[in-house]
């Protein structure tokens, strides 16, 4: 007879207080990139741009986030994931400060780098942060920071596309938004998990169950048991899953980018809208992206990642394609909506496999992927500005379902259930950010 399982206990009242202020981390994460977003259009018609030129610009962000993400591992192992991940929110502000009141495109390109640059540190430290909490938990909970991620963005969304609305100074605006939620990030700080970052072997150990019915993918998607394709295929399959893997995110990221780049101009300029609806497009993605991750951690739980992100995938290619078919703007705006709930739980779990993957340092894997997912934001606003100046958006951003289509080739890396691992040390020492700096 199979034993009963063993019940999870509850978390103490510390961890309870660090998830949450890793959810306000998240929060402030979304809420402050996306204030930027619904001045996009009067940013580009300000500086005469064409699609191209502001594709290029909006690039910068990625670009900035592939040479400054692979600092964010040894930046955490040095300072803590929890002083790393305040520190860079608050100069992800300054650079989006400079972006909206650039008075050219060098200086719009310079102010999008130095964002995107102090970004990917900060998503790295809070995802590793989050996973340090979620071990803790001996469940999954990284979706539901992602959730919360996107209902900062859906609030900063509606704070700037009121404030496109309402036509008020884009520094103003942003100086406001950038005094705030980093005065949010100072104070979750304190509730954070205490210590150092823990450290573990970069193998398996000898007595790790090797089960290959256990499913090979367990192990590389966050299991604690199973047979990995890395383990399977050695030192080369390690790879070929991080490959798979930073596929899945990138194809994420493509669809988030896609949203956030060019749903408020697609609505302005090809069908007319106000600058209030026209930021409608991103604050349907990330709203029912905040919905595909409140669902996630069950789903996850119950059908697996693979099962999920192939279906994500699926309403991802229909749900968007659709509306490029037949393109009006209630069809755009829930075409958008559908993309973000196909994604939602795309990048959290590639990170959770990454972050999991045998043979990987500790956050190795996790960097990796966070790195080089935004290949995806790089690729996707040059491609689809040249597509445009060359035809239509509306062609330009036919790369959503084929994002989509990705996802679901690539999905079977991905586990076919998650099991919890060993929790953390417990944390002991009291957090100074003063030696962050």
């Amino acid at each position: 007879m199979t034993p009963p399982a063993r019940p999870i206990s509850r978390p103490d009242v510390d961890v309870r207080r660090a998830r949450t202020a890793v959810a306000v981390l998240f929060f402030t994460n979304g809420a402050l990139f996306a204030n930027l977003i619904p001045r996009y259009p009067a940013i580009k018609a300000d500086l005469g741009l064409s699609n191209a030129e502001f594709g290029l610009a909006i690039a910068a962000f990625p670009l900035g986030a592939l040479i400054a993400g692979l600092a964010a591992g040894m930046l955490i192992r040095r300072f803590r994931s929890s002083r790393v991940a305040v520190v860079s929110t608050m100069l992800t502000a300054v650079g989006l400060i400079l972006a909206g009141v650039a008075p050219g495109w060098a200086a719009l390109a310079l102010g999008i780098f130095l964002a995107g640059a102090m970004d990917s540190i900060t998503d790295v430290a809070q995802n590793s942060h989050g996973l340090r909490v979620q071990r803790l938990y001996q469940r999954s909970i990284l979706n539901s920071f992602h959730a919360v991620w996107s209902i900062g963005a859906v609030t900063g969304g509606l704070l700037g596309a009121a404030a496109a609305q309402l036509d008020v100074p884009r520094g103003t605006h942003l100086i406001v938004s950038a005094v705030t939620f980093s005065m949010f990030a100072l104070v979750a700080y304190r509730s954070l998990l205490h210590g150092p970052e823990p450290v573990e072997p970069t193998e398996p150990p000898a007595s790790a169950p090797t089960d290959p019915a256990a499913g090979s993918a367990d192990v590389a998607a966050g299991g604690a048991a199973g047979t990995s394709p890395a383990r399977s295929f050695g030192r080369l399959g390690k790879w070929l899953v991080l490959g798979a893997l930073v596929v899945i995110a990138a194809s994420g990221a493509l669809v988030e980018d896609a949203g956030s780049t060019w749903s408020a101009i697609f609505l302005s300029d090809s069908l007319g809208t106000s600058a209030l609806l026209a930021g409608f497009g991103f604050i349907a993605l990330q709203g029912m992206q905040f919905i595909g991750r409140m669902l996630g951690d069950r789903f996850v739980d119950r059908f697996g990642q693979r099962a999920v992100a192939r279906t994500g995938g699926a309403i991802v290619f229909l749900g968007m394609g659709t509306a490029l078919a037949f393109p009006s703007v209630a069809g755009i705006i829930v075409g958008f909506g559908l993309a973000g709930f196909g994604v939602a739980t795309l990048i959290p779990a590639a990170m959770h496999a990454a972050d999991e993957l045998p043979g990987f340092r500790t956050g190795t894997g996790l960097t990796i992927v966070a790195w080089l997912l935004r290949l995806g934001f790089l690729v996707s606003p040059p491609i689809v500005g040249f597509i445009a100046d060359l035809s239509a958006l509306r062609y330009g951003l036919l790369v959503v379902p084929l994002a989509g289509l990705l996802v679901v080739l690539f999905a079977p890396v991905l586990a076919t259930r998650v099991r919890p691992r060993a929790t953390d040390a417990a944390p002991t020492d009291e957090p100074e950010l003063a030696s962050a700096t």
